[in-house]
């Protein structure tokens, strides 16, 4: 048993960006079950803490400077425990998600320039692929939680059209706006909304053209050597 667990941990500290992908898929899937109860929400809260320390962890594997990762998640943390607990005035939230936003945005430049770094494809640059796209999906998702609540009335949708929209929901708009595939019913109509969801947009088209296609490229070409190579 300690030998598969040694071989497990080994295997997790070669692969940092393998773990965070996993850790966030996994909670596309459980949040819809934690937003509309009191446990559900302090679940909620556990988890994001849990997606902090583990994108800190993976920043501090690439060329970021640490002490700016250190400097969003703390304050981030503070805020959002006091906010949590009912302490405070009612903008610790939104300076909390603020702070968690940028924290993402930062994790997701560090994850681009560890892929960017070198012309050789890893197996965990290619986890990082992945990663980087889901940071970039919480950190747009955050800035939508912040612009509904400076500037009510932002987002309109299909279900309850004039109430304020839930994380689950501007996730699902970022994942949407991101990729590409315009499938969300979450609907930007105030013009800070608009200008983000332009910006995810502008984002998600030149991380597919300058990030993932010479991660595949790059690939391409080592594989095909290697087959010359053995021929």
């Amino acid at each position: 048993m300690a030998p598969n667990l040694l071989k497990t941990l080994a295997t997790l500290k070669r692969h940092p960006s393998a773990l965070l992908l996993s850790v966030q898929l996994l909670g596309v899937v459980l949040y819809p079950a934690m937003e509309h109860t009191a446990p559900g929400r302090a679940a909620f809260g556990a988890f994001g803490m849990l997606v902090l320390a583990l994108a800190l962890w993976v920043v501090n594997r690439g060329p970021a400077v640490n002490w700016i990762a250190w400097l969003l998640a703390a304050p981030a943390v503070l805020l959002s425990l006091l906010a949590g607990g009912g302490i405070g005035p009612p903008g610790l939230a939104v300076a909390a998600q603020l702070l968690e936003g940028a924290l993402y945005f930062y994790a997701a430049g560090g994850l681009t320039a560890y892929m960017l770094r070198d012309h050789r494809v890893t197996g965990d640059e290619l986890f990082a692929a992945g990663a980087t796209f889901t940071l970039l999906a919480w950190a747009f998702a955050f800035a939508y939680l912040v612009c509904q609540q400076w500037f009510p009335g932002s987002f309109v949708a299909a279900v309850d059209p004039q109430a304020p929209r839930t994380w689950m929901e501007l996730l699902f708009l970022s994942f949407s706006t991101l990729s590409g595939v315009g499938l969300s019913d979450i609907m930007p109509i105030r013009p800070p909304a608009r200008a983000l969801v332009m910006l995810e947009q502008f984002a998600g088209v030149m991380y597919i053209a300058l990030v993932v296609s010479r991660l595949i490229g790059l690939a391409t070409s080592r594989a095909i050597a290697r087959r010359d190579a053995e021929d």
